[in-house]
């Protein structure tokens, strides 16, 4: 140290100053400072005699700026090293980062139950849409609630048109994987003709609508939450809010009906490709006839066996328009949320649609349909 004036102070570095050798600590630096007297206000450097150095003297140097802030020491930086000079200012262009002690574990009971209040919270939230939903429905009966007939017609066609080629080849393959697993079982056992009846009842009852159900919420539900997240995005829901205009009754009941009216279209439409299907390898691997497959059919498959179908097909709809539109108003504003949006639309729609298929089948065998 070496007093320079009446209020400065030289501190001389030499040596090598790396993390490996042992460097003096900061506090340490400035009490050896304050020992040259009361009056200092300003420090300065000498490192002419530095012989090598690394991140250590960037350290150093560091504390030391900070411990002299905190005791109101003015820092001349002219005696430091160029290079020295541009690490520290590119240190201090970065914020620290706050590294905190992990949480004690009699704290964390905390965190259980703010899990719990998000989930009451989250809850709360979609029990409050569905019931908007509801509310905007029973408006179109008592014509509180208008749907515009040209926004309508263009959901029809985005939910339905628009997917029937999806579903033309989903339906064929969905046959054919049916017929092809119990094809050879039935042709060892003689009995090919039932593959008939496998394909059918499993089609009309089950299969056909929890496959269109699965397309659709891979497609529309996700198209929904994304359509509606760059509303958010945009602040257009907003806008709506402001105006006065209901955003469920607007953006919401219409994609909620387009669906909903669809899916069961759908699903007849994938049932009967799906019968299609079973019937090429019918005829092409089991070598049964047309009209022998065609009427076996006939035989087994009743009405009951596609209204079974058709209802699972309206619940897995309005799952569908629930999940994919909630996900959508719940948006984050931003293009990354928008992903995670339709993203999560899509877990959730399957995921209740699985859920739904198993609660069905139960209440369906109780009432022996």
């Amino acid at each position: 140290m070496e007093r320079t004036g009446d209020d400065g102070c030289l501190v001389h570095l030499a040596g090598s100053w790396r993390l490996r050798d042992r460097l003096p600590l900061a506090s340490e630096v400035l009490r050896r400072v304050a020992a040259t007297g009361s009056s200092v206000r300003r420090l300065s450097f000498d490192t002419g005699l530095v012989s090598a150095w690394d991140t250590g003297l960037l350290t150093f140097l560091r504390n030391l700026f900070d411990e002299a802030q905190r005791a109101h020491l003015e820092i001349d930086h002219a005696g430091l090293p160029e290079e020295v000079e541009r690490l520290l200012a590119l240190a201090n262009a970065v914020p620290m980062r706050d590294v905190t002690a992990p949480e004690p574990i009699g704290r964390r009971h905390g965190r259980v139950v703010s899990s719990i209040l998000a989930l009451g919270k989250a809850t709360v939230e979609v029990f409050s849409f569905c019931g908007e939903v509801c509310d905007a429905v029973g408006g179109l009966f008592t014509r509180r609630v208008k749907l515009r007939g040209v926004q309508f017609a263009l959901l029809l066609e985005e939910v339905g048109v628009s997917a029937l080629p999806i579903m033309t080849l989903i339906g064929i393959l969905m046959g054919i994987i049916l017929a092809f697993g119990a094809a050879i079982q039935l042709r060892q056992l003689g009995v090919q003709i039932f593959v008939a009846d496998l394909v059918g009842i499993s089609v009309s009852q089950e299969v056909g609508a929890l496959i269109t159900a699965i397309v659709l919420a891979g497609r529309t539900g996700a198209a929904f939450a994304a359509q509606l997240g760059s509303m958010q995005v945009k602040e257009e829901i907003d806008a709506l809010t402001t105006a006065g205009i209901s955003p469920v009754q607007f953006l919401v009941l219409p994609r909620v009906l387009a669906l909903v009216l669809m899916t069961p279209l759908l699903t007849i439409y994938a049932d009967l490709f799906g019968i299609v299907g079973g019937g090429l390898v019918a005829t092409g691997l089991l070598d049964l006839s047309v009209t022998a497959y065609v009427v076996r059919i006939l035989h087994v498959v009743t009405v009951g066996d596609f209204v079974m179908g058709l209802v699972r097909a309206s619940v897995f709809g309005v799952v569908i328009a629930l999940a994919g539109c909630l996900r959508g108003m719940q948006s984050g504003r931003s293009a990354a949320a928008v992903g995670l949006a339709a993203t999560s639309a899509v877990v959730t729609s399957i995921v209740l649609i699985i859920l739904t298929d198993g609660l069905l089948s139960v209440i369906f065998h109780v009432i022996r349909l």
